[in-house]
């Protein structure tokens, strides 16, 4: 895997910012363009689904590999 990747969205009114290696920011721009969705639109929904104690990153981590199984 290479390094990480610094992305910014606005999440429930705020900016945030996740790094994630290339490698999951290509499976979940993969999933969001095959749902029709924009990548950050997808992020949002993960994040709003996500619970308070896990954190972004790892929520969309999980996404990613679930959407590879």
């Amino acid at each position: 895997m290479t390094g990480l990747i610094k992305r910014s969205f606005s999440l429930a009114g705020h900016r945030t910012s996740v790094a994630l290696e290339a490698e999951f920011w290509d499976v979940l721009a993969q999933d969001a363009a095959a749902r029709g969705l924009t990548l950050a639109r997808m992020v949002a929904e993960i994040d709003a689904a996500r619970g308070l104690s896990r954190p972004l990153a790892s929520a969309l981590r999980i996404h990613a590999l679930r959407c590879r199984s």
